[in-house]
């Protein structure tokens, strides 16, 4: 048996379901956010729209994640964080079938503004749950199966949602989000105890963890190698296409998701300085070569399978350095990270989007090549200031 800080008893078979139901939800709201990459070709063509606007529906839903994640702890104060994420899935269940009957672009983007603030919402409180729902030497692996969602939506969700917009039709996709949201609302008020907030997160308090210098590395970090991955990865389905044709674009998103899974657990067991230099490496060394070795169906699989090696960690390990660089904040610390992760995303599907729409699809690449290297060069500076 443990205890979390409302002292309720939890025992171990309800600790690590509700564990399991909280992956299960931030695999949801990944699902939610990254369907339009597998499925941005239909999408843009129901919606009259060219590939790179299509594209800005993940800008949007990324700007809105960005401002809900520190702003919602402000609003919410004390409130308790179960009925909080209930009511977080119950707004994206009502965002996804929004999506699956928007008439017009103008609709489809008002959706996504509903997505940005469940899915900033759920990033963010989902951190620091992890921690009060199991024993204390457990977190760790509980946070790494929580956070394995987001390389399980990679592996599941986005292929499916790429699967299911071939066969029936993109809208269907968002639809399945809006009705897996409803059944996890009612699994997170069954198997979350009460949870207060340990405190109120005030605007001070936000403002005093940026203070610290390697809270800001860290945000440094995240915006370069969020910002440059996806840059490219939400375009990765017209970058493929010329080679590997529509029918192996789930395929090899699939690849790309299994990949991932694999990438959470291997860096989430390394120390972050290491583990954000291997992430960083690994997408340099994609995005260098993409153009090159990405021209056959067999190039883009190998270096697709790199790509997710790499980037499934991302989460767990800037995560883990906002925490170790402020460990008596850790929903502060989380509030920024969470919003600038999301801001990176947001920045780098806008950034894509104008690169493909005004020099091509192809040239995207250099973005995350570019980024990645500078990332290596923060760590490495960071490093011997640090000694």
């Amino acid at each position: 048996m443990t205890t979390i800080c409302v002292d309720q008893p939890v025992s171990a078979a309800r600790a690590w379901t509700a564990s399991v139901t909280m992956a299960a939800t931030v695999f949801t709201v990944v699902t939610a956010e990254m369907l339009p990459v597998g499925l941005l070709t239909p999408m843009s063509d129901a919606l009259h729209v060219t590939k790179g606007t299509a594209g800005l529906s993940l800008t949007v839903t990324g700007v809105v994640s960005a401002v809900a994640a520190p702003v919602l702890p402000l609003l919410l104060g004390k409130l308790d964080r179960r009925a909080v994420m209930v009511g977080l899935m119950l707004l994206l269940a009502a965002a996804g079938f929004l999506a699956a009957i928007a008439p017009a672009y103008g609709v489809f983007v008002g959706a996504r503004v509903l997505m940005g603030i469940s899915i900033g919402g759920v990033w963010l409180f989902t951190v620091g749950l992890a921690r009060r729902v199991v024993p204390t030497h457990a977190s760790g692996p509980a946070t790494s199966l929580i956070f394995s969602g987001i390389g399980i939506a990679s592996v599941l969700g986005i292929p499916a949602g790429a699967y299911v917009g071939e066969l029936v039709g993109w809208r269907w996709a968002f639809a399945g989000v809006g009705l897996l949201s409803i059944a996890l609302a009612a699994a997170l008020a069954i198997y979350l105890p009460p949870l207060a907030a340990e405190k109120a997160v005030r605007f001070h308090d936000v403002v005093k963890v940026l203070q610290v210098k390697q809270v800001r590395v860290g945000l440094a970090l995240v915006a370069l190698i969020v910002t440059g991955h996806f840059a490219a990865y939400t375009y990765v389905r017209p970058l493929l296409e010329p080679h590997t044709g529509t029918a192996l674009i789930g395929t090899l998103l699939l690849a790309y998701g299994v990949a991932g899974v694999v990438g959470n657990f291997l860096t989430g067991a390394l120390r972050p300085p290491v583990a954000l230099t291997v992430i960083a490496a690994g997408i340099a060394l994609t995005a260098f070569a993409l153009p090159v070795v990405g021209t056959t169906i067999a190039g883009s699989l190998v270096l697709l399978v790199i790509w997710g090696l790499a980037y499934g960690g991302t989460t767990v390990s800037t995560q883990a350095w906002g925490h170790a660089a402020a460990p008596d904040a850790p929903e502060s610390a989380s509030a920024v990270l969470v919003g600038v992760y999301n801001g990176s995303i947001a920045l780098g599907a806008f950034t894509g989007g104008q690169v493909a729409d005004h020099l091509g699809t192809t040239t995207v690449t250099w973005l995350p090549a570019t980024l990645a290297t500078a990332a290596l060069l923060v760590l490495l500076t960071n490093r011997r200031q640090r000694r």
